[in-house]
């Protein structure tokens, strides 16, 4: 895997792991966190959330840093609305963009009760003949990758399977229990419980891309969820993705207050 395709792979885990702190009524909250490679700092990721009555909204921006930053510029941000319901986090408009170098691109997806209305990608992407497509059933109750990773506190985090539409790709993301560890960081500490992810592509990508194969084959990947008590959620502070150039590892550096 080159390092270009790593830097955008850390696009997406960065942009895909916003946890939501602050209070349920009306409030704001900062969370950061710190991208590595094979311990080496290559990217930071800022997020924000806000919240005004049963209605959210999620903002972040991403930046590459360190050796990585030099080889590969990378920039992204996302953003994502909704609606906060009994069952968690519900998005109406999901939305993120991204340089790399010098290509970028834009995503946006609106969602109507779970089901994808309208995606667009600026510029599209060309489907070459062994593309999958993305079908109507396959966009019918999905969840963006910023919401879908945020539970409610009296819900079941793992095992449970996700299905998830990043605007471009239909794929599911399976965890299973794996019990729980002590992590501290900025405004938290104490036990996260630890799901092993298994990643499922369903459809949106090239049949037998790399990447995509060594993802999909993986069996050693992680995400850790600890507790927001000002929402009384379960949010993603640790992520490590074996890669072959080493593990990619993404931790809050700050959660909480």
């Amino acid at each position: 895997m080159k390092l270009r395709s790593v830097a955008a792979a850390i696009v997406t885990i960065a942009l895909g792991l916003a946890p939501i702190t602050g209070r349920a009524s009306s409030a704001e909250h900062q969370t950061d966190y710190s991208i590595r490679l094979s311990g080496l700092p290559v990217a930071i990721a800022s997020f924000r959330s806000e919240f005004s009555g049963n209605r959210y909204t999620i903002s972040g921006s991403m930046s590459s840093a360190g050796l990585a930053d030099i080889l590969a510029s990378t920039r992204g941000t996302t953003a994502v609305s909704g609606t906060v319901g009994r069952n968690g986090l519900r998005a109406s408009k999901y939305s993120m963009t991204y340089q790399s170098g010098k290509r970028g691109r834009r995503i946006d997806v609106t969602f109507r009760n779970g089901n994808v209305v309208r995606a667009s990608m600026v510029p599209e992407r060309r489907k070459p003949e062994n593309w999958i497509p993305v079908t109507s059933r396959d966009m019918r109750s999905v969840l963006d990758p910023i919401s879908g990773l945020i539970f409610p506190a009296d819900a079941r985090v793992c095992p449970q399977t996700l299905p998830i539409f990043d605007g471009e790709s239909r794929m599911d993301i399976k965890l299973t229990p794996k019990g729980s560890k002590p992590f501290s960081t900025q405004g938290f500490e104490g036990e996260a419980l630890v799901c092993g992810i298994r990643f499922i592509p369903k459809s949106g990508y090239r049949k037998g891309r790399h990447d995509v194969e060594y993802l999909r084959k993986l069996s050693t990947m992680e995400i850790w969820f600890a507790k927001a008590d000002g929402v009384n959620v379960y949010a993603p502070v640790f992520a490590r993705i074996p890669t072959s150039l080493g593990p990619v590892t993404v931790s809050a550096t700050r959660f909480g207050d």
